[in-house]
C-alpha cells in the first residue's frame, strides 16, 4: 500500500488514492464542492487541503460538521493524522463556556465545531474569521435557507484575508435550485463529482448487492387501514365543502405546501372558512401519518402514535386537530379495531430472517437496520434481541415525549461496541445516516423505502467499504413503500444528471454573479452602533441581520427585554405566533411590566402576520389597546426579521448618535462589576450621564480624585463645562448639615 507523504501528515497514516489527490489539487486552487459517496474518504480530502494550507500559509483552519459526534470523530481523525500538538487541534461545542471557547480558539491551529457555536461566537464578537485560511463544510447539502453554514460562509468571505472553502457531501439532492443555492451560499467555483463507477474510484470500492424484498400486507392490517381511510374520506368531503380540493394520493410534501398557501390566504382575507379548512387539513395529515405507519411499520408503531394523539388532545395546550380527531366516533371505531388486531407486520419476521441468515453465514457481521421512526427502532431492537441477536437501538440526542434520546457519550460507547463486535446490529434512525465512521458494515437493511435521494445514498454508503456489502430494502406491496422506492431511484438519477450539467455551467454562473455579493459588505456608517441582545434571541434571524449591518452585538442574559438600544430604550420582540402564545399562557403582561420597570422607554415589536388566526380579533385588539393605553408602551409592527433589524438599528442610532446616550442593560439583583459600580456612582450626579461619567473616570481614574479636583481640572475633561464643574465641586464640598439651604440648578 502506498501512503501520502506530506510535511504535516504523519507517516503511514493515510493511503494514497489518485482520486483524492486529484480532487484535493482542485480544492487548493478553487472553492470546491465535492460530491463523493459515503465511505470513500471525503475527510481525507479535507485533511490533504488543510495540511497544505497550514504548511504554506499563516493562520488557522476551521472544519464544520452538523452534529457533535461528527465533530468529535473529525477532531480525533485530525489528531491521529496531522503533525500538530494535540492541544492545537480543538473541538468546540455549546457545552464549553464562551470564555474557554475564546481561549481554545486563540491557541488552536485547527478548530472543529458545530456551526451554531461558531455563528454565536461571531455574532457575539468573541471570535473573527480574519486569519482563517481554510473552512471545510461537511454535509454541505445543509447550506440552504437560514442554516448556520450560510451565515458563516458569508461572514468568512467578508472577514478573511485569504479565504478558501471546501464543501463535502455524499449528495446535494436532485433539486437543481437547491444545488444552485448551496453553490451560491458557499461561493463555490468548481464541482468535483465521483461515483463508485468512475475509473479512478473503482479500485477502492467493493461490490454492493442491492435486493428489493416485497411482502404482502395481511388482510387484518388492510382492514385496519380501511377503517382509518374512512376517517380521511369524511374530512375530504368537509374540505371540498369549504372549497379546498385534496385527495388520498397527495404526498406529505404536497399537503404541507397546501397548508402554507392556505395560511397566507386566510391571514390576508380573514376568511373564517379558510381557518376551518386549515384545522381539517391538520386532521388529514395526522390520520394520513397513521395510515403510513400501518402500511410501512405495523401496529406497534401505530399504537405509540395514537397514544401521543390522545395525550396531545387531553393536554391544556393541545391542538384543535387532535381534540377533533379523538372526538370523532368514526376515528374511535378505527382505533378500537387497531387495538383488537394482534397481527405483526410481515416485515418484522422478514427482517429477523434476513439478519439471522447473515449472522449464520458470517458470525462477525456488522449490520445496520435503518428505520424512520424511534418507536419502530425500539420494537425492532427488542424483537432482534429476543431472537438472540446482539442488537441496540441507535437514535439522536433530542428528548421527545416519553422517549429519551441518547447522550453523545452513549452514542460513542455504542459505536465502539459495534466496531469491536460486542454488538452485531445497530437499529438506527436518521442519526445513523450522516458521517458515522463504521468501516466494515456487511449488511444495510432499509426497513422502509425513503423518497429522499440524499438519505438513500447516505444509507447505502454504510456498506461495501472494507469488503463486499449487501443492501436489502423491505417494501410492502401496494403501499407508499413502492412509490418511495421509485421516487428515490428517479431522484438519484436526476441528481447526477443535473450535477454534471451544473459543473459545466458553473463558470458562467460565477462570472454572472461575480464575487461582489460575497465580499462587499460595506456599512452605511463608519461608527457601529451597539446593541445588547438577550442570549435567548441568538437563534433569531434578527441577530444575524444586525451583525450583517455592522452592529456591535453584545450578548448577555438580560433581566428584561430582548434588545437594549440605550440606557433608556429596550425592546421586547415577539413574532405574531409568540405574541398570541404569550397572551394564551398569560406571560405577556408580566414581561411588559418588567420591561417598563427597568427602562424609561420600553417598546414592543410584533413581527410578521398571523395575530388574528387563533384568537378572537376583538380579544387581540383589546390586548393591544391595553399595552398602548394602560401600559403606555408603543407597539411597532414589522413584516419580517430584516425589517425588525432595520428598525432596531434606526432607534439605536438615534439614541446613541443623535442623543449621545450610552447603552447600559439594566440589571435586577445581578451584581455589577466594580467598573460598572464606579460608573453608576458618578453618573448619579445631576447632569452627569453614563458618557460623562466614563469621561471623568478615564481622566481621573478614581472617584476620590474626581471629588478633590478643582473646577479648572474638571473642565479639562471632554464635555465638562464650567456649569457642570461648579455643580460637581458644590456636591463634593458642601457639608451635609448645610445642603438643604443651597439650591443647585
Amino acid at each position: 500500500m502506498e501512503f501520502v507523504h506530506h510535511p504535516l501528515i504523519k507517516e503511514k497514516t493515510v493511503e494514497r488514492r489518485s482520486y483524492q489527490i486529484a480532487i484535493a489539487a482542485t480544492a487548493l486552487m478553487h472553492n470546491t464542492l465535492v460530491i463523493l459517496p459515503t465511505g470513500l474518504g471525503k475527510t481525507v480530502i479535507a485533511l490533504l487541503v488543510i495540511a497544505s494550507r497550514l504548511h504554506n500559509k499563516e493562520g488557522r483552519a476551521l472544519m464544520l460538521a452538523p452534529t457533535k459526534p461528527l465533530v468529535e470523530q473529525h477532531a480525533e481523525f485530525l489528531r491521529k493524522t496531522l503533525k500538530l500538538p494535540p492541544n492545537q487541534i480543538v473541538s468546540l461545542s455549546g457545552e464549553i463556556p464562551p470564555e474557554k471557547r475564546v481561549q481554545l480558539w486563540k491557541n488552536a491551529k485547527v478548530v472543529v465545531s458545530t456551526p451554531q457555536v461558531i455563528e454565536n461566537d461571531i455574532v457575539a464578537g468573541r471570535i473573527t474569521l480574519e486569519d482563517v485560511i481554510h473552512v471545510t463544510f461537511d454535509e454541505a447539502h445543509r447550506a440552504v435557507g437560514n442554516y448556520s453554514y450560510v451565515f458563516i460562509a458569508k461572514t468568512y468571505f467578508k472577514q478573511a484575508k485569504d479565504p478558501l472553502v471546501l464543501a463535502l457531501t455524499a449528495s446535494p439532492g436532485s433539486d437543481v435550485e437547491r444545488i444552485r443555492e448551496v453553490v451560491e451560499n458557499l461561493g463555490i467555483e468548481e464541482i468535483e463529482v465521483r461515483t463508485e463507477f468512475d475509473p479512478d474510484v473503482k479500485p477502492y470500492v467493493h461490490e454492493k448487492k442491492i435486493e428489493w424484498i416485497r411482502v404482502e400486507m395481511p388482510k387484518e392490517l388492510e382492514e385496519v387501514r380501511e377503517a382509518f381511510k374512512k376517517c380521511l374520506e369524511i374530512r375530504f368531503k368537509r374540505l371540498e365543502g369549504l372549497g379546498v380540493a385534496v385527495s388520498d394520493g397527495m404526498t406529505k410534501k404536497e399537503l404541507l405546501a397546501l397548508q402554507e398557501a392556505l395560511q397566507s390566504e386566510a391571514i390576508e382575507s380573514r376568511d373564517q372558512r379558510l381557518f376551518e379548512a386549515l384545522s381539517v387539513l391538520a386532521e388529514v395529515m395526522k390520520i394520513q401519518h397513521g395510515i403510513e405507519l400501518i402500511e410501512t411499520q405495523g401496529l406497534d408503531a401505530l399504537k405509540h402514535y395514537l397514544k401521543r394523539i390522545v395525550v396531545e388532545a387531553k393536554s391544556k395546550g393541545g391542538s384543535k386537530a387532535a381534540k377533533n380527531i379523538i372526538a370523532d366516533p368514526t376515528f374511535r371505531k378505527a382505533v378500537i379495531k387497531a387495538l383488537k388486531c394482534d397481527v405483526d407486520h410481515p416485515k418484522l419476521e422478514k427482517l429477523k430472517e434476513i439478519v439471522l441468515d447473515q449472522i449464520g453465514r458470517r458470525p462477525d457481521s456488522r449490520i445496520i437496520v435503518f428505520t424512520n421512526y424511534r418507536d419502530t427502532a425500539e420494537v425492532l431492537a427488542k424483537e432482534l434481541q429476543k431472537a438472540g441477536v446482539k442488537a441496540v437501538r441507535f437514535v439522536g440526542q433530542a428528548n421527545r415525549a416519553e422517549d429519551r434520546g441518547m447522550k453523545q457519550k452513549e452514542q460513542i460507547e455504542v459505536l465502539e461496541k459495534f466496531r469491536s463486535g460486542q454488538i452485531n446490529v445497530l437499529v438506527a434512525t436518521s442519526v445513523g445516516e450522516e458521517g458515522l465512521d463504521i468501516p466494515e458494515t456487511d449488511l444495510v437493511v432499509f426497513y422502509e423505502a425513503v423518497p429522499s435521494e440524499i438519505r438513500a445514498i447516505q444509507r447505502k454508503g454504510r456498506t461495501g467499504r472494507g469488503r463486499e456489502g449487501r443492501i436489502v430494502v423491505l417494501v410492502t406491496k401496494g403501499t407508499r413503500d413502492e412509490a418511495y422506492y421509485w421516487i428515490s431511484l428517479r431522484k438519484e438519477r436526476m441528481m447526477f444528471e443535473r450535477l454534471y450539467e451544473l459543473k459545466e455551467q458553473l463558470r458562467r454562473i460565477v462570472r454572472r454573479r461575480g464575487q461582489s455579493s460575497l465580499t462587499d459588505f460595506s456599512t452605511e456608517f463608519s461608527k457601529p452602533v451597539v446593541i445588547y441582545v438577550d442570549s435567548r434571541e441568538m437563534r433569531s434571524e434578527v441577530v444575524k441581520r444586525l451583525y450583517d449591518m455592522g452592529v456591535a452585538v453584545r450578548v448577555q442574559n438580560l433581566d428584561a427585554g430582548d434588545y437594549v438600544l440605550s440606557e433608556r430604550v429596550a425592546v421586547e420582540r415577539k413574532t405574531a405566533e409568540d405574541f398570541v402564545n404569550s397572551v394564551i399562557n398569560r406571560t405577556l403582561f408580566d414581561q411588559l411590566i418588567r420591561l417598563k420597570k427597568f427602562y424609561l422607554k420600553p417598546i414592543l415589536i410584533i413581527e410578521g402576520n398571523g395575530l388574528y388566526g387563533r384568537l378572537n380579533p376583538n380579544a387581540v385588539r383589546g390586548v393591544l389597546a391595553t399595552i398602548a393605553v394602560d401600559f403606555g408602551i408603543p407597539i411597532i409592527q414589522t413584516a419580517n426579521a430584516e425589517e425588525t433589524a432595520e428598525m432596531l438599528v434606526t432607534i439605536a442610532r438615534r439614541e446613541q448618535e443623535g442623543k449621545e446616550r450610552a447603552v447600559i442593560p439594566h440589571v435586577g439583583k445581578t451584581k455589577m462589576t466594580l467598573k460598572e459600580q464606579q460608573e453608576y456612582v458618578v453618573s448619579a450626579i445631576s447632569d452627569i450621564g453614563p458618557v460623562l461619567a466614563r469621561n471623568l473616570l478615564e481622566h481621573f481614574q478614581t472617584i476620590e480624585r474626581i471629588a478633590t479636583a478643582s473646577e479648572e481640572e474638571l473642565m479639562r475633561v471632554p464635555k465638562i463645562g464650567k456649569k457642570i464643574a461648579k455643580k460637581i465641586r458644590t456636591l463634593m464640598t458642601t457639608p451635609y448639615s448645610e445642603a438643604d439651604r443651597i439650591e443647585v440648578d
